[in-house]
């Protein structure tokens, strides 16, 4: 055999195995852990005793085997994979009682799944309401379920990578608020993360929104920020002075430092349901009958069927309110076609669609008393969840099943 057959022979073998990529070996044990995460010490939920959990790193093409097991002592869990499409392993995606049952103490389950696109992703529970269950979820689980339902409110704490502090702030010095100026000590979990940077040195920042409820404004103080990418999809790049994030949500900013290095800068921050409802649904008063109807929430689809969603804000049951609601979908991305305020009408996919160049995502925002117009091609085998990402909204009943079966 000559020797440019075998440098071919070279060439293939290489080129086969980058296409193949790596196997990459996780084990993950979920477990209760003491931590004080906002300066209060609470039992949360840990991650080989790690709060945050891990961050997993991996190249196109790579397969992840994550052995996840169960150490909590009085409940199930599962692990979703927000944002990985789970192109032929549905059943890795982590919803319970939908792709997988609900992971019973002390068993191991093992999600093995190829990642198949570059991105910024993150992972979390989607068992109840553990996806927060950080701070005060558990309370909050307890008061939705209850009856009378107990509402508990928003979480009092925000963390910033598993930081944050409570009844105290940073800038008391600086803003006008009744709370007292933080002290710390030094060593403190709950103790402000510092991002040492060069001037003039561009940095790549990853931001992923995993709040329970609340919609988010990240800035940094006299610095611009370009958003290049946005749920795992390119972006035509802009330039912002702040980043509005909600829930669900995860973005790439490039930002470069023009920084005095001399200075700090802050970082702030039962039956089928219906194909469409009545064209004279009032959308600005609470509705006539707040009873919901108990129905099996499945939509079924063919495949590589196009399907159009028109998501419609309206009126919340009591009182004159709307409230924002970012809808994520499992296993697909979704193209947001345009969005406007009040009521959908027939004639606005003419007149307010973007159909040349609409941005690709996962979770798409529908704003109060407003709509939003999505399309996805159904071509991923599965059984998937399509809800809103604030968890109490999920909790109480804000979303479907989307069905594709397998061609046998």
């Amino acid at each position: 055999m000559s020797s440019k057959a075998l440098i071919l022979w070279c060439i293939l073998l290489g080129l086969l195995q980058l296409s193949l990529g790596a196997v990459r070996h996780y084990k993950f044990d979920v477990e209760y852990i003491f931590h004080k995460p906002d300066c209060i010490e609470h039992v949360v939920m840990g991650i080989n005793g790690q709060f945050p959990a891990p961050t997993i790193r991996a190249e196109v093409g790579d397969t992840l085997d994550i052995a996840l097991t169960n150490k909590l002592s009085t409940e199930g869990t599962v692990i979703h994979w927000h944002g990985i499409r789970q192109y032929g392993t549905p059943w890795a995606d982590g919803t319970a009682s939908i792709s997988q049952c609900a992971i019973s103490p002390g068993e191991t389950f093992h999600y093995r799944f190829t990642v198949d696109r570059p991105g910024t992703y993150f992972y979390h529970g989607h068992y109840g309401m553990q996806s927060s269950r950080a701070l005060c979820a558990h309370e909050q689980e307890v008061g939705l379920s209850s009856k009378p339902f107990k509402w508990i409110g928003e979480p009092q704490s925000l963390l910033i990578n598993g930081r944050g502090q409570y009844n105290c702030s940073l800038a008391a010095s600086l803003i006008n608020t009744t709370l007292p100026q933080c002290k710390f000590r030094g060593g403190e979990e709950c103790a402000p993360q510092i991002l040492h940077v060069d001037p003039n040195k561009t940095y790549r920042i990853r931001i992923a929104s995993s709040t329970s409820l609340a919609s988010l404004s990240l800035a940094i103080a006299n610095h611009k920020m370009v958003v290049v990418e946005a749920d795992g999809n390119y972006v035509q790049p802009f330039a912002v002075d702040e980043i509005d994030i909600y829930s669900g949500e995860e973005l790439l900013s490039p930002h470069q430092n023009r920084s005095d290095p001399k200075k700090n800068y802050w970082i702030s921050i039962g039956r089928s349901p219906p194909e469409n409802f009545s064209a004279d649904y009032d959308i600005l008063n609470p509705p006539v009958n707040p009873n919901s109807n108990i129905g099996s929430g499945v939509y079924m689809f063919q495949m590589n069927q196009v399907v159009d969603v028109i998501l419609q804000n309206a009126n919340v049951l009591k009182g004159k309110i709307s409230e924002i609601h970012p809808w994520h979908l499992h296993g697909h991305d979704v193209w947001v076609l345009g969005y406007g305020d009040g009521k959908f009408q027939p004639g606005d996919e003419k007149t307010k669609f973007n159909l040349k160049n609409p941005p690709l995502r996962n979770t798409a925002v529908i704003f109060p008393y407003g709509w939003t117009a999505l399309r996805f091609k159904a071509d991923n085998p599965g059984v998937w969840a399509f809800h809103c990402h604030i968890e109490p909204h999920l909790h109480m009943g804000m979303g479907v099943i989307l069905l594709r079966l397998f061609k046998m």
